[in-house]
């Protein structure tokens, strides 16, 4: 999370140039770990729109800082909080506060208590009235939001994450599978054909997801006009990939896969956090099945009306025929 934040700075600078450089100072001694804090018990997912409930407001001295977050992951072990707000203009500003993480009237909440990553100290934190500097906020109008593309290239780093987790699964699907000998067998299990079948398909799975992950990544690098795009499918694709290894992983070994002084169990819960990063599966497919059926498929036209039925002489048209006459019938 703390690279991320120095890909955003390297893409649009918003940090005030005198705190950059202490902080990049002081990352030299120390850890110096940053996150974005978004999300919020009432708005849900922030990549699915709305307004931040949590407010800055102006003061002579700089911005206070009020509201609830969730889901702040190493919340207890940060140094900058960069806090999503907003202020209550008619047209607000909405931006990232910058907040020292010692700060008087900030207040964890160990609220964690997840199926996976259960280390991560995702908490929710709570700003009462939190002081900040004039130039910790660089707030844009909600109307004039810019297009965010540096979240896209974030969003492959953090799906990356998921397939080493998926390959640590697979380390050890390896070692068991090597160092099990059941006595019906007299042999390890990886002398099997039915193993060594599992683990080729572990195997094409964590390939194709690397080579998505990677391929994406170099694109992001070269600066390929698609990168951005590429990464919304790349991020499910991946997702797939590494969960469907473990799983793989898990169903082959049985009991001892979801053993609990095994790792692989550990591994099978944090692989499915990927599902949680945006973009969610749902919106990734959505945003590229309309680029798709937008610039793939020609303009589609409302159909022409039908053409009239050619005229055709009724009984009135014919003098001395008889009423309701069929067509042709002789006059009387």
């Amino acid at each position: 999370m703390t690279v991320f934040q120095h890909v955003r700075q390297a893409r649009d600078p918003f940090w005030p140039d005198d705190l950059y450089r202490t902080m990049i100072a002081d990352s030299l001694t120390r850890p110096v770990l940053l996150n974005a804090v978004r999300a919020e018990p009432e708005l849900g997912a922030p990549v699915r729109g709305g307004l931040p409930a949590t407010k800055i407001r102006r003061t002579a001295d700089g911005w206070v800082l009020t509201g609830h977050k969730g889901y702040a992951t190493s919340s207890e072990g940060l140094s900058y909080h960069l806090a999503w707000a907003a202020t209550e203009d008619d047209d607000p500003l909405l931006g990232h506060a910058i907040v020292p993480a010692d700060s008087p009237g900030i207040r964890i909440v160990r609220t964690w208590d997840h199926f996976g990553l259960r280390a991560s100290s995702t908490h929710d934190v709570i700003y009462t009235d939190v002081e900040i500097p004039t130039g910790n906020f660089r707030g844009v109008p909600r109307s004039a939001q810019p297009a965010d593309t540096s979240l896209a290239a974030v969003t492959i780093g953090a799906t990356a994450l998921y397939v080493g987790v998926a390959r640590a699964a697979q380390e050890f699907f390896v070692r068991f599978a090597n160092e099990r000998v059941p006595t019906s067998l007299g042999r390890p299990i990886a002398t099997t054909e039915r193993i060594q079948t599992i683990a080729g398909e572990i195997e094409a799975q964590l390939v194709a997801a690397e080579e998505v992950a990677f391929g994406v990544a170099r694109r992001f690098d070269e600066g390929a006009p698609d990168a951005a795009e590429r990464a919304v499918l790349a991020k499910p694709l991946v997702a797939r990939a590494a969960i469907t290894a473990v799983q793989t992983a898990v169903a082959a070994i049985g009991n001892p896969g979801l053993t609990r002084h095994n790792p692989l169990e550990r591994h099978l819960r944090d692989v499915h956090c990927v599902r949680v990063h945006p973009p969610q599966e749902d919106t990734a497919l959505l945003i590229a099945g309309r680029r798709t059926l937008a610039t793939a498929a020609p303009a589609v036209r409302s159909p022409a009306p039908p053409a009239p039925p050619e005229s055709t002489p009724t009984s009135s048209s014919r003098p001395g025929a008889p009423p309701g006459a069929p067509p042709g019938a002789p006059s009387p």
